[in-house]
């Protein structure tokens, strides 16, 4: 990899750490050259410590280290992307990440859906809310609603109308995070049985 270390008269460029399975940014260092190739030779992300004015390895001291799944670098050559797989905390503070985010998969809209959720089923009014009224009603009424939301969905799968399908997905999708919820769970745990099962 051709990575331009002189471009800043310092010769080291940022790294960027992004964790490899969540896609959450850990942190930011510097490397040098010196870094980058101790972080190949022993796939465990080595920096090169302004402060310190040498080389550290990630976790040497609270054996919190982040092990290397990939190193990309940037169109201009000069700035690193790493994927690691965190051992513990990466921040020295204590937290997942340098900017006190929990270390946690972010499904985009979908963990925007989980959030609503969750604050309809905690704060609201159960004559204004379909989620708070649904669940009043009990978890086999949600089951039973995943259950009919299904079947249309096989129905739909079995005719040509691609804007029926997709709208009756979404009402499936939308009322399996309810039961998801409404048993004490959210998709992140089911992206953990399937990763267990995909080894």
């Amino acid at each position: 990899m051709e990575i331009n270390f002189d471009k800043n008269n310092d010769g080291l460029v940022p790294a960027i750490v992004q964790d490899a399975t969540t896609g959450k940014v850990l942190m930011q260092g510097y490397m040098n050259q010196e870094a980058y190739d101790k972080t190949v030779a022993t796939e465990k992300v080595t920096f090169f410590s302004r402060s310190k004015k040498r080389l550290w390895t990630k976790g040497e001291e609270s054996g919190n280290f982040l092990n290397l799944v990939s190193i990309k670098n940037d169109c201009d050559k000069d700035s690193l992307l790493i994927k690691a797989n965190p051992i513990g905390p990466t921040c020295h503070t204590g937290t997942d990440t340098c900017w006190s985010e929990d270390n946690v998969a972010d499904y985009g809209f979908i963990s925007t859906l989980e959030d609503v959720i969750t604050d309809r089923i905690e704060n609201a009014d159960t004559t204004k809310s379909y989620v708070a009224s649904l669940l009043k009603k009990g978890i086999n009424k949600v089951a039973q609603k995943v259950g009919e939301e299904a079947v249309e969905v096989v129905i739909e799968a079995k005719d040509n109308d691609d804007d029926l399908f997709l709208n009756e997905s979404a009402d499936l999708l939308f009322h399996y995070l309810i039961l998801l919820q409404a048993k004490g769970f959210k998709l992140n745990d089911i992206v953990e049985v399937l990763k267990k099962r995909h080894k």
